[in-house]
C-alpha cells in the first residue's frame, strides 16, 4: 500500500508529517493492506493566515483493487485532528466496503 501525502504552502509538512500519516494509515488499514493499492492524502489550511474554526482540511482518497477511488474529508482546528478524523472515516468506509465484497 502506497501512501502519498500532499500539502499546500500554508502547512508545515516535511518528513515528520509524512511519517505520521504513513504510520497512522498502516495501523488503521493493516487488515486491508493487500487490497489497497494507494492512499492519497491532501492537507490544507483553507483560511491561511486568517485563522478560524475548523479551517484545516484533510482529504484522503483510497484506491481498492477493482474499484473506483473513494474520498473522505474532515475539517478540524488542528492538523493532526483533521488527519485523524479523515483516517477514521476512511477506515470505516474501507471496512464496510470490503465486508460487502466478501459477502457478495
Amino acid at each position: 500500500m502506497q501512501v502519498q501525502v500532499n500539502h499546500d504552502h500554508n502547512i508545515v509538512g516535511g518528513e515528520s508529517l509524512q511519517n505520521y500519516v504513513e504510520n497512522l494509515l498502516a495501523d488503521a488499514l493493516h487488515n486491508f493492506r493487500d487490497q489497497i493499492t494507494r492512499v492519497e492524502v491532501h492537507v490544507s489550511d483553507e483560511n491561511a493566515d486568517k485563522g478560524g474554526e475548523n479551517d484545516l482540511r484533510c482529504t484522503m482518497e483510497v484506491r481498492i483493487r477493482g474499484m473506483q477511488p473513494f474520498a473522505v474529508t474532515h475539517r478540524d482546528k488542528n492538523i493532526h485532528a483533521a488527519i485523524d478524523g479523515a483516517a477514521d472515516r476512511l477506515t470505516r468506509w474501507v471496512r464496510k466496503t470490503v465486508q460487502k465484497r466478501r459477502e457478495a
